[in-house]
């Protein structure tokens, strides 16, 4: 028979704290709130006030339904005053010794039915449920935060946990309108373990100064469609805890990929937390505001000095398939003037016609008018002659992912294009550098990486090698501006900003479901409902193309030669067995119509 909770208890009414007390006020439990002193009490009330008063702004709450889930919490200072709960909840700081000290206190004093669990979002929930008298009883409960808000919450059971505790609490959180999914005890569970590889590897990135922090958040924000960007991210979750989460993750498991960036240490030394400390990567109007204001690493938008845009009226692209039709759709909308070139008639009337079908869908969506549409067709020259790219001042080449056809039409460009015509590469895994020494003029060579597909996509990456002229990097960004999308900057190296941050992810995915840790349904409902991603890494690998991701992944590999960045060996299983993704019928799943 399935075990009631009527009365919770809950220790710690900090952020997360009081998040948890207010999910189970919410849904009518009696809740029994502990802290440490009367001015810790105080502070979690209005914790508790603030967020439902703001519920009551956006309509969520009525006044009085804020008034009956007040009075359904009960604060103390003593932990003697939740005897008579049925489930206890600790949401105290990440420090195994304190959470260890609570719970064995709480276990001297509650029935010896009652549940013990731990909100630890990083700490080992066997090495707490050993410090008890009751080990069978403790599990995790790893809320998210903001608690009300967030759907997932991970059940954490050690090897001593009895089934029938999982199986109750499993129940009772999809009482509360919450997302369970139960996972065995590993440091960072499956969301942490996940998403802190990720940001620990964006916080090394703008370490080397790779890429600034503002360019690092829009290429995932745009890129991915991500709700944060990484940086803005740490700042939120706070520098010290990501640290602590990031440690732990590392002693378990002795990967360099979650072993804290340097900066994180130096940052927290300096008392730049985050937004709760009013400064940490970004600066904020005052502690604990999400208001980011200007500071001395803002970018101010002027040009140097030294630096003159160059311009830009007539665009060559290079290449017919998706890829290249996108940008010539692109362009044209922007009233460039664009030549492009197929290597035979029909491959680029196909082209043309590929365009013109697409600003149609615009015009039928109602996104362009039919006088948009014409002019923009009216714009586009198509040719089978490279020659024609001679009075272009800009070529975009976007043909096949192979570096020895790349070279040899830069090498072909170079001898064609006027003096001072920018060359890009649309690579999106080629070193850029490779495509510049295939020229005479490496200075003039420059990477945009449009992503697919390309009239949709905001982002571009403008990748600038050793060689690129300072004047070719800011005429590539200004012009990515006048098209409408979002620029961002960074240097030659396998990735650029996007895959480089994304593919290790969804590597690190790949790896946990090989291990038997969870299932593929889990890790992708823990990543969408816990931190509010687009898509799971299993349903995007799949969209993506499973042999397309393992070539990303071992440019990766092979660049950074690092043991976290291998490719797992599931994924080439699956690649050498045919099952690529959604396009063959089977992936990680199975998809019908195939």
């Amino acid at each position: 028979m399935t075990r009631e909770f009527r009365t919770v208890g809950v220790v710690g009414l900090g952020t997360m704290g009081a998040g948890i007390v207010e999910v189970f006020a919410r849904n009518g439990l009696q809740v029994i709130a502990a802290e440490t002193d009367d001015d810790a009490v105080a502070r979690g009330r209005n914790h508790l006030e603030t967020s439902t008063t703001r519920a009551i702004e956006r309509g969520k709450l009525t006044q009085a339904d804020a008034d009956e889930l007040l009075g359904r919490i009960t604060t103390t200072t003593s932990l003697a005053d939740l005897a008579d709960c049925d489930l206890v909840v600790e949401a105290v700081p990440e420090h195994l010794d304190l959470k260890a000290s609570i719970l064995a206190e709480l276990d001297k004093v509650l029935a010896p039915s009652a549940i013990l669990a731990s909100n630890t979002s990083s700490l080992s929930v066997t090495e707490l449920a050993v410090r008890t008298g009751r080990p069978g009883k403790v599990v995790g409960m790893h809320f998210f935060n903001p608690a009300p808000v967030q759907k997932l919450v991970e059940l954490v059971r050690s090897v001593v946990t009895e089934p029938d505790v999982v199986d109750d609490l499993r129940a009772f959180a999809a009482t509360l309108d919450k997302v369970p999914v139960v996972i065995g005890d590993r440091a960072g569970f499956i969301a942490n373990a996940l998403l802190f590889g990720y940001l620990n590897h964006a916080a090394r990135m703008y370490e080397s100064r790779y890429a600034s922090r503002e360019d690092l958040d829009a290429a995932m924000r745009y890129g991915c469609g991500y709700p944060m960007g990484p940086l803005a991210l740490l700042d939120l979750i706070g520098l010290d805890t990501a640290y602590e989460i990031l440690d732990t993750m590392y002693h378990e498991s002795r990967n360099l990929m979650h072993a804290p960036a340097p900066v994180l240490k130096q940052m927290i030394t300096a008392g730049l937390l985050g937004r709760k400390s009013g400064r940490g990567f970004y600066t904020y109007a005052k502690p604990h505001s999400s208001k980011v204001v200007p500071d001395t690493d803002t970018p101010t938008g002027d040009l140097p000095a030294d630096v003159t845009l160059r311009d830009i009226a007539r665009v060559g692209v290079v290449g017919t398939g998706t890829m290249a039709t996108g940008i010539v759709e692109v362009f044209a909308k922007a009233g460039y003037d664009v030549v492009v070139r197929g290597r035979s008639d029909s491959k680029a009337e196909a082209a043309l016609a590929a365009v013109r079908k697409s600003l149609d869908k615009g015009v039928v969506r109602g996104k362009l008018t039919e006088d948009d549409r014409d002019a923009a067709l009216a714009r586009i020259t198509t040719t089978t002659r490279l020659e024609d790219m001679a009075d272009v001042d800009l070529v975009v080449e976007a043909v096949a992912e192979e570096l020895d056809v790349k070279r040899a039409v830069f090498g072909a460009l170079d001898e064609i294009c006027k003096p001072g015509a920018v060359l890009a590469t649309t690579t999106s895994s080629l070193p850029v550098v490779e495509c510049a020494a295939a020229t005479s003029r490496p200075s003039d060579v420059v990477g945009l990486h449009f992503f697919n597909p390309a009239p949709v996509m905001k982002l571009v990456e403008v990748v600038s090698t050793i060689t690129t002229s300072p004047d070719v990097s800011a005429t590539a960004v200004a012009l990515c501006e006048k098209l409408g999308k979002v620029a961002v900057s960074c240097g030659d190296r396998a990735g650029f900003i996007v895959n480089a941050l994304l593919f290790p992810y969804l590597n690190d995915a790949v790896k946990m479901l090989e291990a038997h840790y969870a299932t593929a349904d889990d890790i992708d409902a823990a990543m969408k409902t816990g931190c509010a991603l687009p898509m799971g890494p299993f349903e995007l690998l799949d969209v993506v193309g499973l042999d397309v991701s393992l070539a990303i992944e071992k440019s990766l590999f092979l660049e950074f030669r690092q043991s976290g960045f291998a490719p797992a060996p599931l994924l080439e299983h699956l690649v050498t067995a045919g099952r690529l993704g959604r396009k063959t019928g089977h992936g990680f799943r199975d998809y019908a119509g195939r």
